[in-house]
């Protein structure tokens, strides 16, 4: 089964979510995306493989969100990719994505929802 995981190891919740993986015995392909983020074609396959949108996983916490304005409602999804692009920090972790589905992780309980630990 493939696993991979978009950490951040700055985040308690994606060192959580790593931590459960690899107690379970899982060895997951680990994506530090603030140094390899993801690109523009792989997060709009993660976006459609959880159902959602790009505004669905912004974060706003310590992140760039409010001075470009992402609470702006007329924003098009393209206008927010342009943005997760450029500043990677803006997305919610961890997203783990295995051949079950993928998932953001947030509560760390998600995983079990891709992840049989």
């Amino acid at each position: 089964m493939s696993l991979t995981i978009y950490h951040n190891p700055n985040c308690t919740t994606s060192r959580n979510v790593l931590r459960l993986l690899q107690e379970a015995g899982k060895a997951p392909t680990v994506v530090e995306y603030l140094k390899t983020p993801p690109s523009r074609a792989r997060m709009q396959e993660l976006l459609a493989a959880m159902g959602m949108k790009p505004r669905d996983i912004l974060r706003r916490s310590g992140t760039p969100y409010d001075e470009l304005g992402l609470d702006d409602p007329a924003l098009t999804d393209d206008q927010i990719l342009d943005a997760l692009e450029a500043h990677p920090i803006l997305m919610q972790r961890p997203i783990v994505a295995t051949d079950k589905g993928v998932r953001l992780c947030r509560p760390s309980e998600r995983v079990h929802e891709v992840v049989d630990l």
